[in-house]
Order: C-alpha cells, then sequence, then structure tokens
C-alpha cells in the first residue's frame, strides 16, 4: 500500500516560522539529510544545524505542512536515530525560500549523544565486495548508516572536522556524494574511498612495510591461512587473529599472551559460518547481524570445527560477525574462523596506534596489518549473552558505548568512576548517563594510565565540570585512590577536579540502583544483589544481599549465611579456600578431612586450618560469587582458577536441562537483622548427592534451581511484585533463566539489565544516580 501523503494545506492559511531542536541520537545517522529531504517533499523553507547539544532546526510554511514534518521528525526518523525529545518554539516568519543545511553551532555546554559506532551496513558491503565498484576491497567504507562514530570523534557537534577522519580531504567524487542529497552518503562524516580515504599496509615487527594495500590485505589472510598471529587495527584498536582451528597456531597465541585457559573469540564470515559452530536462535542471529554487532556467547555445536584451545571446558562459544569491511575482507579471505582477542598483553588496555602495538606486542604479533586513520580512543568489543528471549550484556563497548540511559529529571554534574575489575565510567549529565567504554581491570600501571585517560577523555568531550565525584566505597579500589589522589595530582586537566567533593557508594547499593535507574524505578526496589565481592558498611565482604531502597538510602533485608575466605582474595584464584571456609561454617572444624578436599595438600589444608581457626586473614563474606567457587570445588569441577569466574562459570556449563528438583530451603529469621538463607542443607543436599553417585550434571542445576527458589520463596514472604536481578552472579544464564521463570510462575516481575552490565561493568551508573540523589538532584 502506498504511503498517506499529507493532505494539502488550506490556501488560506498563512506561513508559520517554528524553531525545532531534536535531542537524542541524532548526530552520525544522517539526521539533517533527513530533514533535509522531508522539509523539500513538503514544500518547506528553512535551515537544520548540529550544534552542541543535538540537532536544531528552523521551518517555514503552511500550518498544516510545519506541523507534519514535526510530528515525521519522531515519526520518520532515520534508523539508527534515537529521538528523546522534540521542542518547538514559535518564531516571526521571514518569508526566505529554500532549505539548507548549514554550518554546526559550536556555542553552549555539549550534551549532544554521540552516536556508538556501527558494523558494516548491507550496501556497503555490497559495494566492497562488487569488484566493479569504486570501493571494490575497500577497507573503509561507509555512510550515514554505518562505519565509525565514536572511536574518531574528537569534539561536538559532529563533524568532519571533528573527527580523525579530518586530515583526509574529499576526492571529486566523494565530494558529490557528500553533497548530493539523494545519495546515503549526504553529509556522511566518514565518507572515503581508495582515492582520498585511509590506506592499508602490512609491517613486521620492526615496521617495515611489506605491502599496502590490498596487497598488504591478500598477504596478511596468506599469513593467517599459514598459520601467523596478525595483529590487525581496526575501529578502536588492536585484534590479534590466528586459525582458530589449528591447535599448534591457538596454543601459541595463549603462550605468548599468557592467557593460559581463559575463553577466546571468534570472528566468522557470515550468520551460516556462525551456525557451523554455535546453535543461533532467533534473537541471537539478531544480534549477530546488527549494528552494534557484539560478541554473542552462545551454545557450542557438537561438531564445530575449532580447535579445543579455543575455549577448554566451556559449552559456549564467543562468536562475532565482523565489524568493518576490513574484517569482512579477511574472513572471506580465509579457510575458517578466527581467533579474534584484545589486541593487548594480558591485564593491559588494548593497543591502538601502529607504534604502540608494535612495542607492546612485541614477541606477541608476526605481523601487523594497520591504517592511517588515528583512533580517538580505544575500544574493545562488546560482550553479550542471551537468556531466552534476554539479551544480557556482560561488556559494554563497541556499539554500545557511550550511548546513554535517560534519568526521570535533570540533576547535576556527576562523574562515576566504577569499582575495580570491569571498569566503565559514567557521566551524569542533565537528564542522562552517559556510559563511557569498557576499560577492563586496574591491576597494572598500564591500565591504570588507560583508566585516567578515559577520563580525562570523557570530561573533555562533553566539557563537563562535575558537580561530584562518585565512587566505591572500597578505601583499597583503584578507583576510590584516583579520586582522592586528584587533589594533588599536578596534571592541568585534573586541576578541575581537585576540590570536588567525593562521594563513597556502597557497593551492592550501586548495583541495585543501575537497574532501577536503567528501567526507570524511582521509588523503592528489592533486589537480590549476588555477585563475588563488596566492601560493606560493617567492614565485611558482602556479595549474597538482598536490598530494599532507592537512590537515597537502602535496607538489607536478606543475605545468605557467612563463611571465612582463607587466604581473602587468593580464595577467588583458588575454588578450594572457598569450600574449605563453607564446609567449616556449615560442618565445623573437622570439615577439612571431608573427601571433597582430599586432593588438595595436607600442608594446605593444614594452613587453611589455622587461618580459620584464628580469623587471621580470612575475611568473613556472605558472598553468591564465593559460594559458587566453593560448590564447583566441592563437586570436584574446579580446585584452583586461572582467571576470574573460572570456577561458576564451568559449574555452570555443567548442569543439565531440565527440572532435576532443589534442595531444601530455609531462610532464618531468629535474630534481627536481615534474614539469613541457611546454606548447610544445601551443602548437606549436595555432598550427599555426591557421596550417591549423582551426576554432577543433576547436582549443579539442583543447586542453581535451589537459589532460584530461596529468591522466589523470599520475594513471595515479602509480597514484592518485583525483583531486580543485579550483581556479577546473574551473568549465569542458567540462574537467570531458572530465577526468572519462577518468578513469572508466582506473579513477579524480573527486573534484568539490559542497557549495562549486570557486573562490575555497570556500577558507575548506579554510583552516578545515587550520588546525584545525595546532591539533591
Amino acid at each position: 500500500m502506498a504511503a498517506r501523503r499529507p493532505a494539502p494545506p488550506s490556501p488560506d492559511a498563512g506561513p508559520v516560522r517554528v524553531g525545532v531542536t531534536v535531542r537524542g541520537a541524532v548526530q552520525g545517522v544522517g539526521f539533517r539529510p533527513f530533514a533535509y529531504r522531508l522539509a523539500h517533499d513538503l514544500g518547506l523553507a528553512g535551515t537544520v544545524t548540529n550544534d552542541a547539544q543535538g540537532v536544531r532546526l528552523e521551518v517555514e510554511g503552511p500550518p498544516a505542512a510545519v506541523a507534519t514534518f514535526v510530528a515525521r521528525l519522531r515519526t520518520d526518523a532515520p534508523p539508527r536515530a534515537s529521538v528523546r525529545d522534540v521542542a518547538t518554539t514559535p518564531l516571526v516568519p521571514t518569508g526566505v525560500a529554500g532549505f539548507t543545511i548549514v554550518a554546526s553551532a559550536c556555542a553552549g555546554r555539549p550534551t549532544a549523544t554521540v552516536l556508538a559506532d556501527a558494523t558494516t551496513c548491507a550496501a556497503c558491503l555490497a559495494e566492497v565486495l562488487d569488484p566493479t565498484d569504486r570501493r571494490a576491497r575497500y577497507p573503509f567504507g561507509s555512510c550515514t548508516h554505518c562505519g565509525p562514530r565514536f572511536t574518531i570523534v574528537t569534539g561536538l557537534p559532529y563533524d568532519r572536522a571533528r573527527t580523525t577522519m579530518a586530515t583526509f580531504p574529499l576526492c571529486a567524487a566523494c565530494r558529490a556524494e557528500y553533497d548530493d542529497p539523494r545519495d546515503r552518503r549526504f553529509h556522511a562524516q566518514p565518507i572515503a574511498c581508495p582515492a582520498c580515504g585511509p590506506r592499508l599496509a602490512l609491517t613486521d615487527a620492526t615496521g617495515a612495510t611489506l605491502a599496502t594495500d590490498d596487497a598488504a590485505m591478500r598477504a596478511a589472510a596468506a599469513a593467517l591461512d599459514g598459520g601467523a598471529i596478525v595483529a590487525v587495527l581496526g575501529l578502536g584498536g588492536f585484534h590479534l587473529l590466528v586459525d582458530a582451528r589449528t591447535e599448534a597456531a591457538v596454543a601459541r597465541l595463549r603462550g605468548r599472551k599468557h592467557r593460559e585457559e581463559k575463553p577466546l573469540a571468534l570472528l566468522v564470515r557470515d550468520l551460516d559460518a556462525a551456525r557451523a559452530l554455535v546453535e543461533v536462535s532467533p534473537t541471537a542471529a539478531a544480534l549477530l547481524a546488527s549494528a552494534e554487532g557484539p560478541i554473542v556467547l552462545l551454545p557450542r555445536r557438537p561438531d564445530a570445527r575449532v580447535a579445543a584451545g579455543v575455549a577448554p571446558r566451556s559449552a559456549r562459544l564467543g562468536v562475532m560477525l565482523p565489524p568493518t569491511p576490513l574484517h569482512h575482507l579477511l574472513a572471506r579471505s580465509v579457510e575458517g574462523p578466527l581467533v579474534a582477542t584484545s589486541g593487548n598483553r594480558s591485564d593491559e588496555p588494548i593497543c591502538t596506534a601502529p607504534d604502540e602495538a608494535r612495542a607492546r606486542l612485541a614477541g606477541i604479533a608476526d605481523l601487523f596489518l594497520v591504517h592511517d586513520r588515528p583512533v580517538a580512543r580505544p575500544l574493545d568489543d562488546s560482550v553479550v549473552a542471551v537468556a531466552g528471549d534476554v539479551v544480557v550484556p556482560l561488556r559494554r563497548a563497541r556499539g554500545y558505548a557511550p550511548l546513554p540511559v535517560a534519568s526521570r529529571r535533570p540533576g547535576p554534574t556527576v562523574l562515576a568512576l566504577g569499582g575495580h575489575q570491569k571498569v566503565a565510567l559514567a557521566l551524569a549529565l542533565g537528564d542522562e548517563v552517559f556510559g563511557g567504554p569498557h576499560v577492563g581491570d586496574l591491576d597494572t600501571p598500564e591500565a591504570l594510565d588507560a583508566f585516567a585517560a578515559a577520563v580525562r577523555d570523557l570530561l573533555a568531550l562533553y566539557d563537563a565540570r562535575p558537580a561530584a565525584l562518585a565512587h566505591d566505597l572500597h578505601p583499597d579500589y583503584a578507583t576510590t585512590r584516583f579520586a582522592e589522589d586528584l587533589a594533588t595530582s599536578p596534571a592541568p586537566w585534573a586541576r578541575a577536579l581537585a576540590n570536588v567533593p567525593r562521594i563513597a557508594v556502597q557497593h551492592h547499593h550501586a548495583h541495585l540502583v543501575a537497574c532501577a535507574a536503567e528501567h526507570g524505578v524511582e521509588g523503592p526496589l528489592l533486589g537480590a544483589t549476588w555477585d563475588g565481592a563488596g566492601f560493606a558498611p560493617d567492614d565485611t565482604i558482602w556479595g549474597g544481599e538482598v536490598l530494599f531502597g532507592d537512590a537515597h538510602r537502602v535496607e538489607r533485608v536478606a543475605t545468605l549465611s557467612g563463611f571465612r575466605l582463607p587466604g581473602g582474595d587468593a580464595a577467588a584464584r583458588a575454588p578450594w579456600r572457598a569450600a574449605a571456609g563453607l564446609l567449616v561454617a556449615t560442618r565445623g572444624p573437622g570439615a577439612l578431612d571431608d573427601p571433597a578436599l582430599a586432593d588438595v595438600p595436607a600442608r594446605e589444608r593444614a594452613i587453611v586450618a589455622r587461618l580459620l581457626a584464628t580469623g587471621t586473614n580470612a575475611p568473613r563474606t556472605t558472598s553468591a560469587g564465593r559460594l559458587f567457587d566453593a560448590v564447583a570445588a566441592l563437586l570436584g569441577v574446579r580446585a584452583r582458577c586461572s582467571f576470574e569466574g573460572q570456577a561458576a562459570s564451568e559449574l555452570e556449563a555443567l548442569a543439565a536441562p531440565g527440572d532435576h528438583g532443589t534442595y531444601a530451603v530455609a531462610w532464618d529469621t531468629s535474630a534481627p537483622g536481615p534474614r539469613v538463607l541457611a546454606l548447610g542443607p544445601v551443602v548437606e543436599g549436595l555432598l550427599g548427592d555426591r557421596r550417591r553417585g549423582v551426576p554432577v550434571a543433576m547436582i549443579s542445576a539442583r543447586f542453581h534451581d535451589t537459589l532460584a527458589e530461596a529468591l522466589v520463596t523470599l520475594a513471595r514472604s515479602l509480597a514484592a511484585p518485583r525483583l531486580a536481578l543485579t550483581g556479577g552472579c546473574w551473568q549465569n544464564v542458567r540462574l537467570l533463566t531458572a530465577t526468572r521463570a519462577r518468578l513469572a510462575a508466582a506473579g513477579i516481575e524480573a527486573l534484568v539489565h539490559r542497557r549495562v552490565p549486570p557486573g562490575d561493568g555497570g556500577l558507575a551508573l548506579g554510583q552516578a544516580t545515587v550520588a546525584a540523589a545525595r546532591l539533591g538532584g
């Protein structure tokens, strides 16, 4: 059916002129060209421009046509636009004819939404793959629908002059496309072609050029097929690529990068190639093919042709489709899937420049496929999991950062620093909270430098002057020390922050409020804030809490029963230590002789026994994350870890599908204070099952479902209409799926994270919201 055309305006109606301000993700999506074409279709005069706050228009013509124009700015906006607000102001008609795109206005504090980078659209990919097209096999094709945005922008408003494309003057052919309102590259700021855009080069470790342009691409592909490790500069930094089918090549990458067992992501050419490796649901297929294009964790097919070393002992593989024409060309030039892991050494930030990569990746990469378009800021790949119809963000970066979460009302400007692991910043500005990209763990000097650069960059991009700095309550987190050190920092950019108030936010309070902020919930909310560790007001380590509250105040209404962690942080790397603490807490000191710990050397058990007896270096915890670790050790799944969360992940992977019953659930209300979930019956139940020879897969399933049932029982007893599921444990798809299903059956709404990770990558959103509330926002 043909689209209905607006009714012709009355010939007797006099012209009107209105000013229009459009806010949201409206820069870098072709919004100005869209407005230009819409005005011409409706016979209207006026102007459109980007400014520091969004898109500003003036439009003049018959009242009915002007009203139609304003309405369609929202309803007919370009596919990648997200219109948050359209405000109009009456103006005096001028009688000027024609509608034009005018130069951007830079006045005022920047609040415009910077668009996230987008994967290659179908039209651009078709050009790259068409041997007759002038962009055939060109690695940097893009248009208003796709390509780099956040990784090239250097200032607002978003124009080519304020991107890293500014040093690439347009050739005549590109200029003609850029100026043609009928072309999809009309005012596309990253526009480029082989004649005027970035160039590709293949170098060795010394920087010597081995090939350029398409010859460089072909040589890199041949090297990958031969088992070489190639560092490839993409949108936000380097990937390390290697043949995913060759065990020796994968082992060589792991050995050089010092990444012993943590799963590696895979790059595949298309959805059919993905389906050969993993089970792809409709939700997963849409994610893989989306403009965001994250790494998606999906169930591994039994016949998947990848080396065992890609994801040892994991039931899932992380798969992504090519995010750029460069990656499309590489993926189509090799025989099979490629490992595509971050271009860094373990625990260091991603490399973003050729010289930096050759220095820091020396001894890891054999060759370097680079280009001359500068990366404005590092940006890793996003990672998501799929739990039924829910997409769970695990790492928020390319494709999602820095898109904001809306607030219910304007508040003070707050910079939130996150925690210590999986760090991502947040900036509360007006009635939005802009999320910085994933920075990672802050355990190395290089990571701390990258974090400081991310703070400086986010403040500069929005010319922000925070009224407060929000950080975690833990005194030893790197972000807490960073906030403290700003007072004496010699860095010129930090001087403006020297006297800014610091607001410490308890870890799990921040988790709860982050989930509430995502869903626009302002009133008190009940939330299961389950994770590995968070410093508590009573100087213990929380992690298995049920909280009730809002951004202003929070109450701890329930918790897991506590146990000690002998060796403190060492227990996260040695789950058997958490198991020892759990056994002693539930059975008494003699429990360390249990057969479940028989493989632990007697000398180590004796040391741990002394720590538990004295409480020395054995902090008390209620951590759900450490509970998962302890159960994994008790069931013989894993006693020692090479990366954070490994034991819990493997325990989840083993859980049998289906309903296999639960262990006893008992909430103790005998003492004043929060209700306590007794873990003794759970421990006795699973150890009894193991003695009877019940398969570990079934025990794991029962354990997961027991925790889900415990939360439903609690929520029912509290007459809670909804329950927020937040904290790192809710990255566990089995636990999340089971809990959501049981809550739904009980008529209780489950609020889950969809915009920021449930783990520490989402902390800053909660911190910013809490700090704004304390300031009176």
